[in-house]
């Protein structure tokens, strides 16, 4: 098997791993999958890049990836790592992802400094506090619909 075969196999299985915060959202439409290196001989190497350093959650994203590649045929050995580089920001979120997490969570991206628009009806959101469930998003309420909205930011 090509290397190019087995990291589009290898790239699949990532694909299947969901934010365990947002179940039906993989992490590579989050943007955490940074690097994808595999050798004839079929060791693979994946790196992540965290939402943030202290995520709770990063032991077991690296399990279910190591789990999912693993199951790959051709894989004879899996390396899941944290980088410390380059920096995640909301940027890497694919538009597929964001529009689930509106959709499903009522949670919206912050892009730019603009205003940020409710998931629910599309008004310009309130900030209620900088400081939401976790250290990367904030909470914010919709006028217009009195909805509380977190936000994903940087």
């Amino acid at each position: 098997m090509t290397t190019d075969l087995l990291a589009d196999r290898v790239r699949s299985a990532v694909a299947t791993v969901d934010d365990p915060e947002y179940p039906g959202i993989s992490i590579i439409d989050l943007g955490l999958l940074e690097s994808l290196d595999t050798t004839p001989d079929g060791h693979v190497a994946v790196g992540l890049i965290p939402t943030f350093s202290g995520c709770p959650a990063l032991s077991m994203i690296a399990d279910d990836v190591r789990r999912a590649v693993d199951d790959v045929n051709g894989v004879a050995s899996v390396d899941v790592r944290w980088l410390g580089a380059p920096v995640w920001s909301v940027d890497r979120v694919t538009e597929t992802a964001r529009a689930t997490m509106a959709r499903e969570f009522t949670v919206a991206v912050r892009i730019g400094r603009g205003p940020v628009a409710c998931p629910r009806c599309g008004s310009p959101t309130d900030e209620r506090s900088m400081f939401g469930p976790s250290r990367c998003r904030a909470v914010h309420t919709c006028p217009t619909c009195a909805e509380v909205v977190e936000v994903m930011r940087a």
